[in-house]
């Protein structure tokens, strides 16, 4: 008696991650079932294994956008510890300093200007940050007014950094973004 071996499927995280890297290239729009199945070298067929449709995998794809930004970065930095303004430095490192989640969080707001259950997505993990950086801040800094503004230009700082393509004299960007960060943090250049 022959023992017959099945395909192998391509596991369901191999779609998600095809997706998101598709979205942070060509945006929602772009991701296709048909020609994610020719980037992983695979026939559409098995898609509907693992996913109803299209919007599933979107829905799917958000999730894992929204753990692997939030709560995977929450309990890195809870476990690796450090003093409030490390923390607030290493949560915008882990998610906006370049690599695999910039590029798919850039992706996500500017679908989420088009789509309603987007922005909702994406208001909920802002809040969420946000709730960080206003817990963070609260603790050198004690003016309810105050901490809010500091949240907010810190957190337009670590999005809007990516669109500006201003010149800064004879000073580097990275230049720029630490002293942006220590006057935000409320420490000199000596403290770090």
């Amino acid at each position: 008696m022959a023992h017959i071996v099945g395909a192998t499927r391509t596991p369901r995280e191999k779609w998600i991650e095809e997706g998101l890297r598709t979205l942070a290239a060509g945006g929602p729009d772009a991701v296709r079932i048909e020609a994610l199945a020719k980037r992983l070298g695979v026939t559409k067929g098995g898609f509907y294994g693992y996913f109803a449709d299209r919007d599933a995998l979107l829905t799917a794809m958000l999730d894992t956008w929204e753990r692997e930004s939030v709560d995977e970065v929450l309990d890195r930095i809870e476990r690796e510890g450090g003093d409030p303004k490390a923390r607030i430095q290493r949560a915008g490192m882990l998610t906006f300093s370049g690599g695999r989640l910039l590029p798919i969080d850039l992706a996500v707001r500017d679908w989420a200007r088009r789509d309603e259950a987007v922005a909702e997505r994406l208001r909920r993990v802002d809040n969420r940050r946000m709730g960080l950086l206003r817990e963070m801040i609260g603790t050198f800094c004690s003016d309810p007014d105050e901490v809010e503004a500091r949240s907010m230009i810190a957190f337009c700082v670590a999005i809007g950094e990516h669109f500006l393509v201003a010149d800064h004299g004879d000073r580097t960007r990275a230049q720029v973004l630490a002293r942006a960060t220590d006057l935000i943090l409320d420490r000199t250049p000596e403290d770090h």
